[in-house]
Formats: structure tokens, sequence, C-alpha cells
């Protein structure tokens, strides 16, 4: 059915929450959310009230005559997103949708608050500062690569670093999960991938109920835990007898949440510090408008077409640049450091372990690489097809 200047539109129920430059709306019937600007929610409000378009666009000419308006395209695009309820008479039926309510919401707020509270940020933020002040002063301390190493059989380090890490990200995911519901809010935690490096994540898409200054917090949660175990693992190494079995455990817990820290700068990937970014600017669906704009050159980075607002090209272009560098520099390190390490372990060691008989700790050291790799490689498939899923 065609959108006229002469027709009446409705819409379905939408939330409309002020933000720092422009305004964020929920569809409460799906639970998603849209940044629009101050004209959109203007043409929304007029909407409401029943108004022919044509009417209600010369009343957003005389309000805004500095914008561009162009009131049928935008209810075009309100029709794509099925935020539409009837146009002319005529009812839009769509799906009925279930929002999904995630895990922990049988944790209390009061807990949540009890970790991040109005004094949290300030005690993890000095507790990672004593952390670096600590290498720093004594650079035993700094953690190095053959600290992953802290038994004589293959089998053993990679049993021991896989259940470190697992537990460790965990962690930092249950930090997210504590400060998303001291603020009421649900969450959940899944498997995703960021470019190639499989990853756990919690879903914090309602975050977008809270104001900007809020959101921080929730965003850096993560951090604040791993930087309270990089603390505490340090201090005891200080305690501990240098070569003992439990001071390479704790050498390894400050490598693994070392590394973890360092990953988040790796904002061309969105960690946690890519968010705190988009949040401080305002500037949402930076890395979607950046890779847009590289494919103007590299068509195969397009994306679903995302809205950049006035004010936002510079912060677009700059980001681009640094997307597109730290790509093809993680892509140099897999190549020349990551693969050759891999080939050289399959080759040296996993291959020759199976020629071992099945009693031989060699054998079984091989079938635990092995299915190190199968494990990885099967998660971020998982990953990659629920995205494609996801995005159809």
């Amino acid at each position: 059915m065609n959108v006229t200047n002469e027709s009446v539109v409705s819409l379905y129920p939408l939330k409309v929450r002020k933000d720092k430059q422009y305004y964020i709306v929920e569809d409460e019937g799906t639970g998603e959310f849209y940044e629009m600007s101050e004209v959109c929610i203007s043409a929304i409000e007029l909407i409401k009230q029943r108004k022919r378009l044509s009417e209600i666009e010369l009343l957003l000419f005389s309000d805004h005559p500095n914008e561009d308006i162009n009131l049928l395209d935008f209810v075009n695009q309100l029709l794509q997103l099925n935020l539409v309820a009837e146009l002319d008479g005529e009812k839009f039926k769509r799906e009925s949708v279930t929002i999904e309510q995630p895990g922990f919401n049988w944790l209390p707020e009061n807990l949540g608050r009890l970790f991040f509270n109005s004094t949290s940020s300030q005690i993890y933020l000095s507790l990672l500062i004593v952390s670096m002040g600590l290498m720093i002063y004594n650079p035993n301390l700094f953690p190095h690569y053959s600290d992953l190493f802290a038994f004589d059989l293959l089998l053993q380090n990679i049993v021991t670093w896989l259940v470190i890490t697992f537990v460790l990200v965990l962690l930092h995911e249950f930090g997210h999960v504590l400060a998303v519901r001291s603020e009421g809010l649900p969450a959940k935690i899944e498997i995703g991938h960021r470019l190639f490096l499989v990853v756990l994540e919690t879903d914090m898409s309602q975050v977008w109920k809270l104001p900007a200054e809020k959101r921080n917090k929730l965003y850096l949660a993560g951090m604040y835990f791993d930087s309270v175990v990089l603390f505490f693992a340090l201090l005891a190494q200080m305690f501990t007898s240098e070569g003992s079995l439990i001071m390479g455990l704790f050498k390894l817990v400050v490598l693994d949440t070392f590394i973890r820290l360092v990953y988040q700068a790796a904002v061309f990937m969105k960690t946690d510090l890519y968010y705190v970014i988009e949040n401080k600017t305002g500037c949402y669906n930076l890395m979607e408008n950046g890779r847009n704009f590289l494919a103007r050159w590299l068509p195969f980075l397009r994306v679903p077409q995302t809205e950049t607002f006035d004010g936002e090209e510079r912060l677009v272009r700059t980001y681009a640049g640094f997307y597109l560098a730290g790509v093809l520099l993680t892509i140099a390190i897999t190549a020349y450091y990551y693969i050759p390490q891999m080939i050289f372990a399959v080759k040296e060691m996993m291959v020759p372990g199976f020629t071992e008989p099945m009693t031989s700790i060699r054998f079984w050291d091989s079938v635990v690489f092995l299915l190190q790799i199968v494990l990885v490689l099967g998660l971020l498939f998982y990953s990659w097809t629920k995205k494609y899923r996801f995005s159809r």
C-alpha cells in the first residue's frame, strides 16, 4: 500500500528517551531500540495525534526550518522497521514477538549494588593503578609468555590454561551481569566472536533504557573484576615461594588477566572500551558506519546501512582508519606468529604423539591438543552461524 501526503498513520507503542545528542526510541513490543533525531521525534508525536501527513509536514517545516524534511521517506522507513500499526485504516499485523527474558533475573539488585555503587569504580581503578605500580616496582611480577608453561607436559599446561581461562572469563562476564542487575535490568551470557577470536559476551542490549551517564559502569564492569583478580594474584606472588606449583598458577592467572585487559584496548573490535567510546561520544554504530565508509573502496566490508548524523563524519573517518589498521595488524600477527606456532605444534608435538601407543602419556597429550583445536573451531563456527541467522 502506497503512502501519500493524505495518509493517516498509527504506530505501535513506542517509548522515547533523550540521549546525549539525539533520542533513543524503544519499540515496547519487540524490545528493539533506534536512535533518532529531534525532528523524527517531533514527527512521531504528530503522527500519534492522527494528523494527515501533509499537515504534519507543514508543521515540521515551521518548527524545524533548517532541517531537510521528507516525511514520506520517514514513514516508509517506519514501515520497514515494522513500527507502523495502521495506514489509512489498513492494519498491519506483525508476527507475535515474545521478548526473551534473559537469565540471572534471580540475582537480587542489592547484590549488584554491593559491587557497583557510587564508590566502587574508584576502588577498582585504584587496584588497577596499584597493580601497575607493583609490576614497575618489581619487574619479576610482570607476566612473561613462559608463564603459560607451569608443567612439563603439554597436556597438563593445556588443561590448566583452559580451566583457569574459562573461570576468569566467566568472572569477567559475571561482573557485567552484576552491574546490569544493579540497575534492575535482565542479562544473559552467550558465545560470540571478535573477528576470528571466540569470546563469551554478556547481552546488555537493555542498557539503552538507562541514561548515558549510567552505561559506562556496565561496560567497564568486566574490567573492574579483572583488576581485582590481577591485584590479588600479584599480591599472592609476593608471599609465595619461587618455583613452586602455586607460584606457577598465580603467574598463569596474572598472564591471562593481563592479556585480557590489554585486549580491551583493541577497540577496532567491539571490546568493552569500544562501547565506552561510543557512549562518551554519542556516536553509536561507530563500527558499522566506519565499515560502510571503507566499503567505498572495499565493498566486502559493507553492512546493513546505518545513519551517520551531523557532526559524526570526522569521528567515523578516524575510527575507520583505526579499524582498518587494527584488522590488518591482527591478520599480520596471526599469519606471522600464531599460524606458524600452530603448524609447528601440530607437526612436532601432536602428530608424533599419535604414533605412540594409547598407554603413552604423549598419545593423550596429542588427543587433548586436538580436542582443544576442535572445540575452538566449533565455537567459532557456532558464533558465525548464529550471527548469520540473526542478520537474516
